[in-house]
Formats: structure tokens, C-alpha cells, sequence
């Protein structure tokens, strides 16, 4: 079952979402724009349990409809100023380069970025903290009650904002959060609009394929993949060097394009260049269950044209040389019939002449 048509919306993604950079692993402190770091101002989150943290780079979670549950989330201010943490939760999408991204501030959550709150119901915190200080912070995770099954994915965040000059600066670290609503979990890649161009190269056993294909997650469980691009020709034989690579995680309704190069195929003529998808779970994230691999190939040609040519050219010189050998076999022949022609007028003439010369006497 694909998500609720309620939730698959159209998410806001301003250029500031895109220019602002989130740690999405523990916490770790990134500032944007770089040009305007400053090392005093630092910051840092990760999940905890019983007030510290506790090993966990990410939030999971498996959270039925109408249901509820606690966790922590410890902030820390890592630089030398003081500082003031906006602690809040946002919906998360797959950016255009496919790495894992928040909605901007100002955007308003309506997925899982929506199921987080804070002491007494509060939606975010503002924390002040002295430098080195730390604070733990609460939260709860409330699943609506006609909340689709699947995977559902936001960020946990905290942002702090200081003047840089005239600039004023947004920094922001996230780590991930992911709530699995039990049901009907439909772990699902395919493989679309797929292409193959090839390359020659002056040596013709040294070409390169290029494949280009889409990759949609069309089921409801956030998936990445190992992928595997190759190209066989006559009889499926493998010609060329495999390529592989890591697909990073998409999460449901998500789609990307990708460009995978095989080198190494030689100018044979037909080519069958393939795709070949194992989607993964993270080593993190709740078992979906079997997955099935993905394959899909295409059909292109890569034409010899040197082989072409000199083939051309060894059949020409072939050519030449047959005619020119049976041309001078009809030469030798017609000069063999003329000289015994000859001869034997010439046997002829002195026979008559002899037989005159008897007559004579």
C-alpha cells in the first residue's frame, strides 16, 4: 500500500533548505554558508536514554496508528559563546542529488516532522546553553490514528542563529527519524526509462557504454540498493568491465536518475548492456522482510567501423589482386594459344613450301 494521497504532498524546497548543510549522523557540527564560520559557535545533538547519549546515530522506530511513545534527544553547545537552541522536528525528503534532506524553517510539517512533541505538547524549545553546557530533551512520537503503513521519515533539529557582519547565519544539525507504521510494508525498487550509449575508442576492443536508467521507490519502505552495471553480447557473453555502485537510501515516493559507465567493451556489433539491483536496508532500520533483486537491460549496437574499413580495405586489395592474377592467367593463355597458333602456320608454310619445291623437280 502506497502512502495516503494525504501525506504524498508536495513538499516546499527553497534554495535556503538546499544552502543550509545538516550533520545527519550524531550530531556532528556543520555551518553554512562556509565562507561565514565562525569555530566559537558550535553545536551538537544525538539521541539518548536515561540522560546521556547512548550510542544510537539515528532514531527508529515501529509505532502503530494511534499510539505513542518516549525517547530523548540531548543538545549540547560545543563552542565558546553562549548560545540560544531551537530544538524542533521536520518532515524529510530525497534532495535532487538523492542525499537525505529537511524541509526549510519556514515550511510546515504534515508527516512524521508532525508526530514529534515536546514538554506540555510544545511543537519546538528554545534552549539557552553556556558554552560546554549540555541539556537533555524529551519528546514524544504520536502516530495518527489513520496514519498509512510504511516507513515515515523526518530529522530531529537544532538550529542557532548569529550575526556574521550585515550576514545573519542559520546553523542547523539534524539526525534522522524514522517511524514504522505496522501493516502492509511493500519494499519496492524499479528500474525505468533505461538507455545505453556507447563510445568508441581508437582501439576497438576498448569502448565504454553508458548507461542512464530511473530508479523509483514505488513501494512504502525506505530503501537504498548495490547496483551492478554490465554489458553482454552474442550468447550472453560478458564483454567489458563491471561497474559497481552503492545506491544511497530513498525513501518511499522518491525518484533519481542514474548514469552508470562500463568500460572496456569491445566494437562487436550487438551489445545487451543490464542493470542488476539488490535494494539493502540500513544496518540500523527495522527488518522489512525478503527483498527481491531488480534487473533490467536494453539493446544497442556498436558498429566496428575500423574493423569496417579495414575489412573494406583488405577486400579491396583482395579484389585487386584476383583480377589483376586472373587477368594475367587469360594474358598467359591467350599468349600460349597465339605462339601455338603460330607455330603451327608456320609448320604450315614450310610444308607447303617443301611440297612445292617437289613439284618443281
Amino acid at each position: 500500500m502506497l502512502l495516503k494521497p494525504a501525506l504524498r504532498r508536495t513538499r516546499p524546497r527553497s534554495a535556503a533548505a538546499l544552502l543550509v548543510l545538516l550533520a545527519l549522523a550524531g550530531g556532528a557540527l556543520v555551518t553554512a554558508p562556509a565562507a561565514y564560520a565562525d569555530d566559537s559557535d558550535g553545536i551538537s545533538g544525538a539521541p539518548a536514554s536515561d540522560g546521556s547519549t547512548d550510542g544510537r546515530s539515528r532514531f527508529d522506530y515501529q509505532v502503530a496508528p494511534g499510539q505513542s511513545l518516549q525517547d530523548e534527544y540531548v543538545v549540547r553547545n560545543t563552542g565558546t559563546t553562549a548560545q540560544t537552541m531551537k530544538v524542533f522536528s521536520t518532515d524529510a525528503y530525497n534532495a535532487d542529488d538523492g542525499s537525505f534532506a529537511l524541509l526549510d524553517t519556514s515550511a510546515t510539517a504534515t508527516d512524521a516532522g508532525a508526530w514529534i512533541t515536546f514538554d506540555q505538547g510544545a511543537t519546538s524549545l528554545d534552549i539557552p546553553l553556556d558554552p560546554g553546557a549540555s541539556q537533555v530533551v524529551p519528546f514524544t512520537v504520536t502516530v495518527p490514528a489513520d496514519a498509512a503503513p510504511g516507513d515515515h521519515a523526518a530529522g530531529m533539529l537544532i538550529s542557532t542563529t548569529s550575526a556574521q557582519g550585515q550576514i545573519l547565519v542559520d546553523r542547523r544539525v539534524a539526525t534522522r527519524l524514522y517511524v514504522r507504521v505496522p501493516g502492509d510494508l511493500q519494499p519496492s525498487l524499479t528500474i525505468s526509462s533505461m538507455s545505453a550509449d556507447f563510445q568508441p575508442d581508437v582501439n576497438p576492443l576498448s569502448g565504454t557504454s553508458t548507461l542512464t536508467f530511473t530508479v523509483k521507490n514505488n513501494g512504502n519502505v525506505a530503501l537504498a540498493a548495490t547496483m551492478i552495471a554490465g554489458v553482454n553480447t552474442y550468447f550472453g557473453i560478458g564483454v567489458g568491465s563491471q561497474n559497481r555502485q552503492d545506491l544511497a537510501e530513498m525513501l518511499p515516493g522518491s525518484t533519481r536518475t542514474i548514469t552508470m559507465v562500463v568500460s572496456g567493451v569491445p566494437q562487436v556489433g550487438y551489445l545487451n548492456p543490464y542493470i542488476s539491483m539488490q535494494p539493502t536496508v540500513d544496518p540500523n532500520a527495522l527488518n522489512p522482510g525478503p527483498l527481491a533483486t531488480v534487473n533490467r537491460d536494453t539493446i544497442s549496437f556498436a558498429v566496428p567501423w575500423l574493423l569496417l574499413v579495414l575489412i573494406l580495405i583488405a577486400a579491396g586489395v583482395w579484389g585487386f589482386l584476383r583480377i589483376r592474377r586472373v587477368r594475367d592467367e587469360k594474358t598467359a593463355r591467350d599468349w600460349i594459344a597465339y605462339t601455338e597458333a603460330e607455330a603451327r602456320r608456320k609448320a604450315r608454310e614450310e610444308e607447303d613450301a617443301k611440297s612445292t619445291a617437289s613439284g618443281t623437280r
